[in-house]
């Protein structure tokens, strides 16, 4: 009998630290198919609604880093006129970011590529997405998946159409420093990024 409500004890206790442990983001607003973040940048506030539905790895991995605060005090460091607005992996000093690893590509789920929509930026292997992001300028069909992997479209702008505009617009050189292309003269900045309460 003894043994029994041991094991049970150790069971339970496990299974209780499992579900703490348990941090993919999909615990954040569980049940929300489409959470909403709000950025507060230094150029505006821009309001996105996410798609769990469609992309649920991709959303709960972003809301996780929301939570986390990780996005605070990061950059905007590519921005290519009529293509994308890209950033969420660099500080102001352009010291890249941790993350917590590489996500599924679920760029066939259906989302384009469209003007407005946010999408995750990646290498040239299609699954090393992890925590940049950037917001289509044009309804780029190039980087929707055909014969090769796309990339992975998981929300949309609602509010703040006229932030995003102007961001890509911003003047661009090629940092001296870094040597990298299209990156902004003057740092356009994700100063806050919340998640939004749910709406009932």
């Amino acid at each position: 009998m003894f043994r029994l409500i041991l094991i049970s004890i150790l069971f339970l206790a496990s299974t209780t630290c499992l579900a703490v442990v348990k941090d993919d983001g999909s615990q954040i607003q569980a049940g929300n198919y489409y959470p909403r973040v709000k950025f507060e940048t230094s150029m505006g506030d821009i309001i996105v609604e996410l798609n769990r539905k469609k992309a649920p790895i991709t959303v709960n991995n972003f809301l996780r880093y929301v939570q986390k605060r990780s996005y605070e005090g990061t950059i905007f460091h590519r921005v290519v006129i009529d293509f994308v607005v890209q950033g969420g992996g660099y500080d102001e000093n352009f010291a890249e970011l941790f993350s917590y690893g590489n996500i599924f590509n679920e760029s066939g789920n259906g989302l384009k590529n469209e003007k407005y929509t946010i999408a995750m930026a990646r290498q040239d292997d299609p699954h090393t997405a992890n925590r940049q992001f950037f917001f289509n300028m044009e309804d780029n069909v190039t980087l929707d998946p055909g014969r090769y992997w796309g990339y992975a479209v998981f929300g949309s702008v609602v509010e703040g159409y006229e932030v995003v505009d102007a961001m890509s617009l911003v003047p661009t050189h090629v940092d001296p420093t870094w040597g990298w292309s299209d990156v902004p003269v003057e740092k356009v900045i994700l100063q806050r990024a919340t998640i939004l309460p749910m709406e009932f």
